[in-house]
């Protein structure tokens, strides 16, 4: 079986054209179906109703203080990281995307029904819901910043850094189930960061180790060959860190 018809679902991000071109160099991608972000105040609405008020407070003076600042003193590095694996951040062409308000929305699964894809490669969306990955027969699958099962969610770098856990400081290509960051693994990498990394260059570390092992795990999985299904690791779930969190794993264990 050959995956003919593969189409990246994803979100506003600097690295969508970076994953856009690779899927584009290597594979024969039809489009880009993009979303838009999750508006602010419906965003936070949601994390204070999960998290509390003093850890979204922490997570939002953590962005505007720590995160955004750090980000533009990286650019050079992030610079860096595309030019040694090689990837091309060359915009997407205006006619490879189609819009659409959420990954999640009526719209988009219609406009998927009629790409008819048979690979989806999602890049930074939304938690993909149930009635869209029912509503298909493709499969879907996900370049996470992590090393699943112990880092689901955000910044699987950082948190296994910050938790003296090197050896799980990675990324992992997975099948997507209903679950967060739980489908079936079809391949892990670890990262070494550089001196010059940081919080805001982990994750551009993750995407570019994470193509390569997307680029050998299409063929694998179109040739029938399984993904791994038990791992011995304890699952966690994370989330963004706070202003006082990030600054007490500075100070204590260096972690940048």
């Amino acid at each position: 079986m050959e995956y003919k018809r593969i189409v990246l679902l994803a979100g506003q991000w600097d690295t969508t054209p970076v994953v856009y071109q690779f899927l584009k160099r290597h594979f024969s991608v039809e489009k880009a179906v993009i979303e838009e972000p999750v508006p602010r105040k419906e965003f936070l609405k949601r994390r204070i109703k999960k998290l509390g008020y003093l850890e979204v407070a922490g997570q939002v003076l953590f962005q505007l203080a720590i995160a955004k600042p750090l980000k533009k003193t990286s650019a050079k590095r992030i610079r860096e990281i595309h030019e040694q694996y090689g990837l091309s951040t060359a915009p997407i062409p205006p006619e490879d995307i189609i819009a659409v308000p959420s990954v999640n929305a009526d719209a988009c699964l219609e406009i998927l029904k009629r790409l008819q894809p048979d690979l989806v490669i999602v890049h930074g969306t939304r938690i993909i819901s149930k009635k869209l990955l029912r509503g298909l027969s493709c499969t879907f699958v996900n370049i996470h910043a992590g090393i699943t099962p112990r880092y689901r969610g955000s910044h699987g770098a950082y948190w296994a850094l910050a938790s003296s856990d090197a050896a799980h400081c990675g990324v992992t290509v997975h099948l997507i189930d209903e679950g967060i960051d739980t489908g079936n693994i079809l391949a892990q990498a670890t990262i070494t960061p550089a001196p010059a990394d940081n919080f805001s260059t982990y994750g551009y570390l993750q995407l570019a180790v994470g193509l390569e092992l997307l680029k050998q795990a299409i063929p694998d999985l179109a040739a029938g060959k399984q993904p791994a299904r038990e791992t011995a690791l304890n699952s966690t779930l994370w989330h963004h860190p706070t202003f006082w969190g990030y600054l007490y794993k500075r100070l204590t264990k260096g972690v940048r």
